[in-house]
């Protein structure tokens, strides 16, 4: 037993002799393995970066002029540096050391100590974006920045990421610190078409790199963080705001006492006014409308627009823009007070195919397209008419009575009372005539027996945002809307009740064909029915036709056209509309002008010009019929079903089921059942619809 004891103590030594032994061998083992995963990082990395020292930087996309093409893949125009200054390049000897300073304390305080990467401020930057829950802070370097500007185009990818991490280490090897700063301002964009430091000098204070003051240095130091957002020429106070941040920062670098910083940040700058564009283009006011959407609302980048090689596909019309152009100009002379605004949009899908701002883009840039300080007055009054018609409170013979009339509102607490324009008044009418004579009687008395608030809600789903007051004055065009507001809500008309929403920008691709950017589907809602809108633009057909305020430029068109004036003591409208497009022409002064009766006449003309020649290759086509629609034989006077005896007839339309059924009970006489009233139903075949347009 002592023996068997003995041998148990001798086999657990032996055993923990060999654990003991067995533990450093692992140990051994797995510093092995980490030394040789270690050593083979070493060497992956080496390798990488002696490729990538072999490997030649990429060949620079800035400089290429980015062009805008219309929806046929012609091209209308450039996007030209804006300040018609050229690049010039500069050595670091001739900047002054004040933007030198104030370029490194705002954008990299650190460049001369890092590899291409500033790993403490990423760590800090990360820290105080977690802090902040939101991105307070990036950590970009000056070689980044300089690699992305110059190398790579506006996609958001990880890929992206990777090569701008590529270029940045290929620039620090290849160039030097001072040579990569030199790189960097002479690249980097300052605003208005400013690229590098030369050229914004000259841009902002017409002078020299080498001669800017601290005050100017810091000011245009600031600028390249966001140009749109930080440019004098923008936001001043965003700029002052930016530039006293760089100061404060070139106080925190030692380049500066902050006495030296409060007097510049206190010093009056004087800039210089910027230059307006020379030569002719066409549908400069439309490009400047697609750099807003392209900067603005898809978010790329100004510079990439002014030197980055890429192409802007539009909706854009070349032979409407010119159409539109040629209208406006044979109506208004260039060098007139007098400006003008027309905007064209496809009902159909939403395409912009025209747009002119103003009467002279070279004197002024102003696009007067989007402006919200203008009342439509009658223009208004078919989104009113739509309510009431697709709320089944009237019909095309609903009748009131056209004289003066004082409107009690708000519980009988305040009053309204409007007048025709002239004095001129009518009357028993029904919606037809209202329409046709425009008359401002008949439509407060359609407002107040709608609602005002249904009016406002019918205006938002057809695309008006502007500001608008459920009043009675709102049946008269009181509140201010855009041109583009109005030719979009008319477009609802246009399409059978359908809005789509507006678009001007295709696609975007870049200097290598790679597509940045593709519109998405047209956001399309079903606003009112098609019967409603149908029996809407039937009446106002009658706009253009004998009595109607726009009859006088009747005789221009050779299609099938529907539309309203507008006319106040400052603006004169015509919006209207054809199946293919929607337009809306406004005329009027820039400043508290009154406009004349000459003046005033000037908008249906440049309507009607544009839209014949806009036309000129398309068909003519009717209006669509759509299900729910009939069409009845009427008597004018009473509302009611013609009959042989009623001296006048007319075919008119009605949403089915609100035709009248009870004959006319006024003109009496034998009744003989013939075509008029043996269908009172009968639908207007297209036939007669071509043959009443082809003969006027």
């Amino acid at each position: 037993m002592a023996r068997h004891q003995a041998s148990r103590s001798k086999l657990r030594a032996t055993t923990a002799e060999s654990n003991q032994s067995e533990k450093p061998s692992r140990k051994k083992r797995i510093a092995s393995a980490i030394g040789l995963l270690f050593l083979l990082f070493l060497c992956g990395t080496g390798g990488f970066l002696f490729y990538l020292h072999t490997q030649s930087l990429p060949v620079s996309t800035m400089g290429q002029s980015s062009k805008l093409v219309d929806m046929e893949g012609r091209i209308i125009g450039y996007f030209q540096p804006q300040s018609g200054i050229q690049r010039q390049r500069v050595t670091l000897s001739d900047i002054s050391a004040d933007l030198i300073h104030a370029t490194l304390a705002v954008e990299d305080r650190n460049f001369y100590n890092h590899i291409g990467f500033d790993i403490k401020g990423m760590a800090r930057a990360t820290l105080v974006n977690i802090e902040h829950m939101e991105m307070k802070q990036g950590a970009s370097t000056l070689t980044q920045q300089l690699a992305r500007n110059l190398y790579l185009s506006h996609e958001r990818t990880w890929a992206r990421k990777a090569k701008e991490a590529m270029y940045t280490i290929q620039l620090e090897m290849k160039y030097s610190k001072d040579e990569i700063l030199n790189l960097y301002l002479n690249n980097i964009y300052y605003g208005h078409g400013a690229y590098g430091i030369e050229p914004a000098a000259q841009l902002y204070y017409g002078k020299h790199a080498k001669d800017l003051s601290l005050a100017e240095s810091s000011m245009l130091a600031g600028v390249p963080k966001g140009p749109k957002y930080y440019s004098p020429y923008r936001d001043m106070k965003n700029a002052k705001d930016r530039q006293k941040k760089v100061l404060q920062d070139m106080v925190e670098c030692g380049d500066i006492t902050q006495s030296e910083a409060n007097t510049a940040y206190h010093q009056l700058l004087q800039f210089k006014p910027l230059e307006a564009p020379q030569e002719h283009e066409v549908a400069p006011y439309f490009r400047d409308y697609v750099r807003n959407v392209v900067v603005d609302q898809l978010g790329f980048e100004d510079s990439l627009l002014a030197e980055g090689g890429i192409t802007v596909y539009t909706t854009l019309d070349l032979h409407a823009q010119q159409a539109a152009e040629k209208a406006v100009a044979s109506q208004i002379p260039t060098k007139s007070d007098l400006q003008t605004a027309l905007i064209s949009i496809d009902p159909r899908n939403g395409y912009v195919k025209a747009m002119v701002g103003g009467t002279n883009y070279r004197t002024n840039q102003f696009n007067r397209v989007f402006a919200k300080t203008r009342q439509p007055g009658s223009a208004f009054k078919p989104i009113m008419y739509l309510t009431a018609l697709a709320t089944n409170e009237m019909t095309s013979v609903s009748h009131f009575k056209s004289e003066p009339t004082l409107f009690h509102y708000d519980d009988g607490r305040k009053t309204y009372q409007p007048s025709n324009y002239g004095g001129k008044y009518f009357g028993e009418i029904d919606l037809r005539k209202a329409i046709a004579a425009s008359d401002n009687i008949y439509a407060v008395n359609t407002i107040m027996k709608i609602d005002p608030m249904n009016v406002v809600e019918m205006a938002r789903k057809m695309g008006i945002d502007s500001p608008l007051q459920p009043l009675p004055s709102l049946a008269l065009g009181t509140y201010p809307v855009s041109p583009f507001e109005m030719a979009s809500a008319y477009g609802v008309i246009s399409n059978q009740g359908e809005r789509v929403e507006p678009t001007a920008v295709l696609q975007i691709k870049d200097a290598n064909g790679n597509t940045l950017y593709h519109a998405p589907t047209p956001q399309r809602t079903q606003v009112s029915d098609a019967a409603h809108t149908y029996v809407l633009t039937n009446l106002m057909e009658s706009v253009f036709e004998t009595g109607g305020t726009g009859n006088r430029v009747s005789s221009l068109m050779k299609r099938p056209v529907a539309g309203k004036t507008g006319t106040t003591d400052s603006d004169a409208w015509l919006v209207g509309f054809t199946p293919e497009l929607s337009t809306a022409v406004w005329v009027g002064y820039d400043k508290g002008k009154m406009i004349t009766p000459v003046d005033a006449h000037k908008a249906a003309p440049i309507f009607a010009q544009y839209t014949e020649q806009a036309l000129s290759s398309v068909p003519p086509k009717i209006f669509p019929i759509p299900e729910g629609v009939v069409n009845v034989y009427i008597d004018p006077d009473t509302g009611q079903l013609a009959t042989t005896a009623c001296p006048d007839k007319r075919l008119e339309a009605f949403v089915k089921g609100t035709e009248p059924t009870v004959s006319c009970t006024v003109h009496q006489g034998e009744e003989t059942k013939n075509e008029t009233n043996e269908n009172p139903t009968q639908r207007r075949s297209w036939w007669e619809d071509v043959k009443r347009w082809w003969g006027g």
